[in-house]
């Protein structure tokens, strides 16, 4: 499954390169109102309002480009028109992630600090918890989007959603954030303009997408396989060949030539 969702990725970056790259020079864009425009302003409360307005901005701002974006991963497209149809729709779930964020943020920087300097077990144990706490949400909310736009529009839903994809599918999750992470300095190289962040929430629909194709096998093949001896059922083994097969055919191959050439096949 991993193998078909990064082939399937890779393809669909490349067949909407020129919206994903105008997607990211946005967000670019929208990254100076945090990041440099707050250091222009000589007030100190209205420098942290403008940070705080700038941050909660890029949150709608993605929450926007992941409604737009799960139509690549249905094989489809989208212009500028479904970007600003989707911006209304991407308000709540963007201010509610970005909320998110200022909180994780704050967990970073105060929290967690705070216990370590009480220079004690006790501080040592609650800075502990609250660091794993933090993990958790990490792995976790990488999906918000993508649930957001794919699943749920009740964001206290959406929360639950995303820590019970974490736990149902943790190394799933794992490989998509570590794969994330190494995906931000390739970017870098291509001063984000691919994959960038809609690349990466590209690839988070993408799997997404692939995943809830399990659970629809599951609701049609209900029956458990209960071990001798055990009253609780095995987790079954997932027939990811079988699953995917509609999906590779709609995916099909390429060579090289195609690849980089199609207008020459």
């Amino acid at each position: 499954m991993i193998g078909f969702l990064l082939k399937k990725t890779l393809y669909d970056l490349w067949d909407n390169l020129f919206r994903v790259a105008l997607v990211n020079l946005g967000f670019i864009a929208s990254c100076v109102i945090p990041a440099i425009l707050p250091g222009l302003i000589p007030i100190p409360a209205l420098s942290i309002a403008v940070l705080a307005v700038g941050i909660l901005w890029c949150c709608v701002y993605l929450s926007t480009a992941a409604l737009s974006l799960k139509a690549v991963s249905d094989y489809g497209s989208f212009g500028f028109g479904d970007f600003f149809r989707n911006l209304k729709a991407g308000v709540p779930g963007g201010l509610c992630m970005g909320a998110a964020v200022f909180v994780m943020w704050m967990i970073i920087m105060e929290i967690i600090p705070f216990y370590l300097s009480m220079n004690s077990l006790i501080g040592l144990f609650l800075a502990s918890v609250i660091f794993w706490a933090l993990v958790l949400g990490i792995f976790s909310l990488q999906f918000f989007f993508a649930i957001r736009a794919r699943l749920d529009t009740n964001l206290i839903k959406v929360f639950k959603k995303c820590f019970l994809v974490f736990f149902d599918n943790t190394g799933f999750a794992v490989f998509s954030l570590l794969h994330n992470i190494v995906l931000l300095p390739v970017s870098g190289l291509l001063a984000f303009l691919a994959p960038g962040p809609a690349g990466l929430l590209l690839f988070l629909d993408e799997g997404l997408r692939l995943r809830l194709l399990k659970y629809d096998w599951l609701e049609a093949n209900p029956e458990t396989d209960v071990p001798e001896n055990s009253r609780r059922p095995r987790r079954r083994k997932i027939p990811w060949d079988a699953i995917l097969i509609e999906e590779r055919e709609k995916t099909g191959t390429r060579s090289f030539k195609s690849f980089i050439f199609p207008w020459k096949d």
